[in-house]
């Protein structure tokens, strides 16, 4: 049974949610504003959270981050702001998916399950993958998780750490959208073409902060490639 966490302050919306969910088997614990949240996230990990945007104590899009920062769960952001700024900042502050209200009972099942699915499904992974990965000057360990540039730590989440290694393990390599939603969710249904573009531009910036070599590179319509700078070549 997933457990669920409902950051929203409309009684009767929580109430009507909840109920849904409850009937599809999940265990739904309700957050009435962002403190609530944050006090219940420092004690308990759900597999997946809904964040609503108008919260009487904060702005959702305040709180994304710090719900982040507590835990790797899936969000989905369920909100009447339907402003497309809206969708684009909570997918880059680290939301999974936008659900915008009113919304349909069947579009709520299905959006939950999808998420839930991308973030429990086996990911792929090389037969024999490598406890290093030692490109140029990244370094990246799956044992331990981490990844330094250039001697530097990047802090990465954990859908940029799979999609890191998934390209360096074939630098200079171009992998479409569809193959790297294989490999980091273990499927690619509707809607992770454009999860994948969102994480590639957050883990492109953290790149780019922390070296300007390897390149991230985008072949519009086609995928991405990690690309590095040959040794003993200028740039």
């Amino acid at each position: 049974m997933a457990a669920i966490v409902l950051v929203e302050d409309d009684p009767a919306i929580a109430r009507s949610v909840s109920r849904i969910l409850e009937t599809n088997g999940y265990q739904v614990s309700t957050a009435e504003n962002a403190a609530d949240a944050r006090t219940m996230l420092s004690h308990f990990r759900p597999e997946l959270i809904m964040l609503d945007l108008m919260l009487p104590d904060g702005d959702g899009l305040v709180l994304l981050p710090a719900l982040r920062a507590l835990t790797d769960a899936p969000i989905i952001i369920c909100s009447s702001r339907q402003r497309q700024l809206d969708r684009v900042l909570g997918l880059r502050l680290g939301a999974d998916d936008f659900l915008a209200k009113p919304f349909d009972i069947d579009e709520l099942e299905a959006r939950v399950e999808a998420v839930l699915r991308r973030a429990s499904h086996p990911r792929l992974k090389a037969p024999e993958p490598q406890a290093q990965i030692h490109v140029g000057d990244l370094l990246i360990s799956q044992s331990h998780g981490t990844v330094t540039l250039g001697g530097a730590k990047v802090h990465l989440t954990p859908t940029e750490f799979h999609l890191l290694v998934a390209l360096a393990s074939r630098p200079q390599e171009l992998l479409s959208r569809e193959e790297l939603g294989h490999i980091v969710w273990g499927d690619a249904d509707y809607g992770t073409g454009h999860l994948i573009d969102v994480h590639m531009w957050r883990l492109r910036l953290k790149l780019r902060r922390a070296s300007p070599s390897p390149s991230l590179e985008t072949v519009r319509g086609r995928g991405y490639r990690l690309a590095f700078l040959e040794e003993g070549n200028g740039p």
